[in-house]
């Protein structure tokens, strides 16, 4: 009879594994990124564009004050390009990227820009939408952004240390984390049919995003699929009263499917263009499979809640209020109440009930750089540099 393995050996091994895919994780190599999204990696585009507040516990993992980041800490897009994860993984070595809409503090723009800001859509944004930079205009930003850097090259040096080089725009990687909202908000108005009917019309206005990028001499490009949006607390309060509509892990299933077949047809996009822009590099990154991941097994990778909000109102199971934000005091039926963060958010998978925690971006961010989640696969054909120890 075969002895079985101790649940602890069989930790220890998943990590052993984990350190060596990780020890052979790529290096990147771009002089600059631009990055088009929603609040997944708006580092203060809508914070900047509407002068709302992000008040404290956001930010108070790794900034240790409000970073106009839907977050305790960093994002996901933090830990791509800067050089100070704690594993064996190397990302890109370069500074946070500011937010377009920033002004004050003249924020040096020469390692590239992030035009994402939380609640996009890449559909069209409407008179009740929470951003009203979508898609389109966050690449309308981009044209212009380009263009007036090309005319202060023109005149010489004197602003290069804040601006990109010319040569960057071609060299650089765009990134891409949006939709999200798209499929998520379509739901308080739409049955389940209706919603995915909507994604071919959803990802014509992405394709028509990329290809404006592309015909400005874009050439890498970086696509983030969707999330599994039913896993949020923010939807599992919302929807998940009728336990029928849950899978085994707690997740509204109806917005699961929904994200499923919008990835399905976005993986399909990303083929197309593949094909289409033979002198450039379009990669699909399968964020949904590293979250359901992580989600599904939570304890083997150190967290203690996968599915309740760390910074939240109400206590267990959701600990989410949709009438009160993390960090925000109100008045709810007679009383005065805080939205206070939990007392450690590394045990979190969910930071307010629709973000993340760092700790889990931490942990996609490295699943991302392993490289087994991208469509084609990181390898010599990209502009990365695969890095080995022996």
């Amino acid at each position: 009879m075969t002895p079985k393995a101790s649940p602890m050996l069989i930790i220890c091994i998943l990590i052993i594994t984990m350190s060596w895919s990780v020890a052979q994780a790529v290096d990147f190599s771009y002089p600059a990124v631009f990055n088009f999204g929603d609040s997944n990696s708006d580092t203060g585009d809508l914070v900047s564009g509407l002068g709302i507040r992000l008040d404290l516990p956001n930010g108070q993992t790794y900034f240790q004050k409000p970073s106009a980041r839907f977050c305790d800490g960093r994002l996901i897009v933090d830990f791509l390009i800067t050089k100070n994860m704690s594993t064996a993984v190397d990302a890109m070595d370069l500074p946070f990227l500011n937010a377009y809409l920033e002004s004050i503090g003249t924020p040096s723009f020469r390692t590239g820009c992030n035009f994402a800001a939380a609640g996009s859509t890449i559909l069209p944004a409407t008179a009740t939408s929470v951003s009203p930079f979508s898609f389109g205009i966050q690449v309308s930003q981009f044209l212009r952004f380009k263009a007036r850097v090309l005319e202060l090259l023109a005149k010489g040096k004197k602003q290069d240390k804040y601006i990109p080089q010319e040569d960057y725009f071609a060299q650089g990687l765009y990134m891409f984390d949006i939709g999200q909202n798209d499929i998520d908000g379509a739901f308080y108005s739409r049955s389940e049919d209706q919603v995915v009917a909507s994604i071919p019309n959803i990802l014509l206005e992405f394709e028509t995003g990329i290809k404006r990028l592309y015909d400005q001499g874009a050439r890498r490009f970086w696509i983030h699929n969707t999330s599994p949006i039913g896993c949020l607390p923010k939807n599992i309060a919302r929807y998940g009263q009728d336990s029928s509509r849950l899978d085994e892990l707690g997740c509204v299933s109806s917005h699961n499917r929904a994200a499923k077949l919008f990835n399905l047809q976005l993986h399909a996009l990303c083929k197309k263009l593949q094909n289409q822009f033979t002198d450039a590099n379009v990669s699909y990154v399968d964020i949904f499979s590293i979250k359901f991941n992580l989600i599904s097994n939570y304890t083997v990778y150190g967290f203690k809640q996968p599915l309740m909000a760390c910074c939240g109102y109400g206590g267990p199971p959701m600990n989410y209020d949709s009438r009160i934000s993390c960090g925000q005091t109100k008045d709810l039926n007679g009383s005065t109440v805080t939205a206070k963060g939990c007392d450690d958010s590394s045990k979190y998978i969910s930071w307010d009930g629709i973000h993340y925690t760092e700790a889990a971006n931490h942990y996609v961010s490295s699943q991302i750089l392993i490289g087994n989640y991208s469509d084609p696969p990181l390898s010599d054909k990209m502009p990365l540099l695969l890095k080995k120890f022996k």
